[in-house]
């Protein structure tokens, strides 16, 4: 759940403002049904609720929930503009269209390239390879520190979505010496680089090219470059693909209306899959992490209203396990494979059927050594993946790492240094304050 403030000269800038999901496992069963799944959580924003009047603006750096999803719960404690790219704005709109701030909130929608003057704070948009379209890296300067931050992003030159990755620009801010760089930490355990979406093409359709019934892909409602892959693995293999999920549903929606979704790529309506020959049937479902009220977990559970699974079809999860998923996601698996499905999940699979969004080593160390900056600021993830990110940039000659905690505050002017415990820092539960933003 990302919320970063930016403060220079009594003025702030918020970059990004996201939930999180909680499913503790004790409800997940079948003795308390009507309890609620899933809470969303969001950073106690309280710190820049009390200087409200002092906060020049907010840039959403993409249209994932954790950077974004807090947006429609939480704006009316700030009331300032919104900047982002045209697929996030999307996004946010449809978000927006289910509260009673619609009307109020002011979304600047900004080129990629783009640079803008917000605040005393000089923000240009740099465009950055990732899951979803649109992704933005940002060039952050003040008269007195520069910030490179990255948000989410890997190094993938055949992107799907996006145009492939140019390091040119990164490259270019080398000449600029950014005071710091504020990083990704995700996959900084993980050594290599980081799998392409093209990859994840090839092995899918590999795999399902092997499929006899029907092939069931269950992946993040989110991904696009995902639901691309797969409209161009159903077109290669002869199969109708429907979508069964409202996020994914939503998801194709903008895709479109963005200009994203390729025109020739066409998808089939979910109420007509259930007529079609097994063979011909590709589908995408929402569930990936064993939510039993999602469209997998209905399939499982033969409640689905628009199709039925049958022994011989295969389940495929192009996902990978979110920490603390693994005992609902491991019911799933035994369910589905005692009805006689196929089930490939992508840590057994001989292809690649996942790919993730976020960078691995070499990626890291190859960023470090373009971008050059005279300080580290590893964020996005646990104690271990920021500590192995620091060490990546040290090795790259990076000469400070700043590991902290969330409400650290960082010095970067006159001089550098990490404040401890300068920000009270919390999470609020905003389930019931907007329970249109669930989906």
């Amino acid at each position: 759940m990302n919320m970063n403030l930016y403060g220079h000269n009594n003025n702030w800038l918020m970059v990004d403002c996201g939930v999180t999901f909680r499913a503790p496992l004790d409800r997940l069963d079948d003795q308390n049904p009507s309890a609620k799944l899933f809470d969303m959580v969001a950073p106690d924003p309280v710190f820049i609720e009390n200087r409200q009047e002092s906060l020049a603006g907010i840039v959403i750096t993409h249209a994932h929930e954790d950077h974004v999803g807090a947006v429609p719960a939480l704006w009316k404690r700030f009331k300032c503009p919104i900047y982002t790219t045209k697929f996030t704005a999307e996004v946010l709109r449809r978000k927006l269209y289910m509260t009673d701030i619609a009307e109020l909130v002011q979304i600047i929608v900004v080129d990629p390239g783009t640079t803008i003057d917000i605040g005393p704070f000089t923000v240009s948009w740099l465009a950055i390879t990732h899951s979803l379209p649109d992704a933005h890296a940002l060039f952050i300067q003040t008269p007195v520190a520069t910030v490179f931050h990255t948000a989410d992003w890997k190094i993938d030159f055949n992107p799907i979505t996006d145009q492939p990755f140019n390091a040119a620009p990164f490259k270019q801010l080398a000449k600029m010496r950014p005071t710091a760089m504020v990083c990704d930490s995700t996959n900084a355990l993980r050594s290599g680089y980081s799998l392409s979406e093209g990859d994840c093409e090839l092995g899918l359709l590999r795999t399902i090219q092997q499929c006899q019934g029907r092939a069931i892909v269950t992946c993040f409602g989110s991904n696009v470059a995902r639901l691309i892959s797969l409209a161009r693995v159903a077109a290669k293999t002869g199969r109708y693909m429907t979508l069964l999920g409202r996020s994914l549903e939503n998801m194709y929606s903008i895709a479109r209306t963005t200009g994203y979704w390729p025109d020739e790529l066409k998808i089939s309506h979910r109420r007509d899959i259930g007529y079609l020959p097994k063979h011909e049937v590709l589908i995408v479902a929402t569930g990936s992490q064993g939510e039993p009220r999602a469209a997998l977990g209905r399939l499982a559970g033969d409640n689905h209203p628009d199709c039925e699974v049958e022994a011989g079809d295969t389940v495929i999860f192009s996902s990978i396990t979110i920490p603390g998923n693994e005992k609902p996601i491991e019911k799933m698996v035994e369910n589905l494979k005692s009805k006689g499905l196929n089930v490939i999940q992508s840590n057994e699979s001989v292809h690649t059927i996942h790919a993730s969004g976020h960078p691995n080593q070499e990626d890291l160390s190859d960023m470090y050594e373009w971008v050059s900056p005279k300080v580290a600021i590893p964020v996005h993830g646990e104690p271990e993946h920021l500590h192995a990110n620091a060490l990546i940039a040290k090795q790259q000659g990076v000469g400070t790492q700043l590991v902290g905690l969330n409400g650290d505050l960082y010095q970067l002017a006159p001089s550098i240094k990490l404040i401890k415990n300068a920000v009270k820092v919390g999470r609020i539960d905003i389930t019931d304050l907007n329970k249109s933003i669930r989906t």
